[in-house]
């Protein structure tokens, strides 16, 4: 598998399938933008040249936010996530960044799991954070 910073190519190839493939809350449009914005960074993850997966994070003085980690729905289970999120971790010690934080639905518990392992500590509760309905804890990690 191969990790790389994501372009607007990238975008291009997966413009047809961004909602039958990966998920159906982050959209060409929102995603197109996000790309273009400075402070954000995404890496997508290609096997055979074919992107299985993509995460990206917002930058803001020395602390970074985790936007989005999502992988191909015929791909999940197979580690992906953990390698799209060790890339952006890397690329926050790079920078020298202070704090990585994230909000993921409580009821998420893969991928708590996942963020647990890589050090993320849960601070705190967002109540209905999702959908004005379900709650999110804060995790946050600071050894970078």
């Amino acid at each position: 598998m191969e990790i790389t910073e994501m372009t607007l190519d990238d975008l291009e190839l997966m413009k047809d399938t961004l909602y039958s493939d990966f998920d159906n809350f982050w959209s060409y449009n929102i995603l197109k933008q996000e790309l273009e914005n400075e402070k954000t960074t995404y890496v997508v993850a290609k096997e055979n040249n074919e992107i299985v997966g993509f995460a990206g994070m917002m930058v803001f003085m020395d602390e970074a936010t985790l936007n989005n980690i999502v992988v191909k729905k015929s791909c999940r289970g197979r580690g992906i996530g953990g390698e799209l999120l060790e890339a952006l971790i890397e690329i926050c010690a790079d920078l020298n960044l202070k704090t990585f934080t994230l909000e993921v639905n409580t009821s998420n518990i893969p991928a708590i799991k996942l963020y647990e392992k890589f050090g993320f500590q849960n601070l705190g509760i967002r109540k209905k954070y999702y959908n004005n309905s379900q709650d999110a804890y804060i995790m946050t990690k600071y050894d970078l």
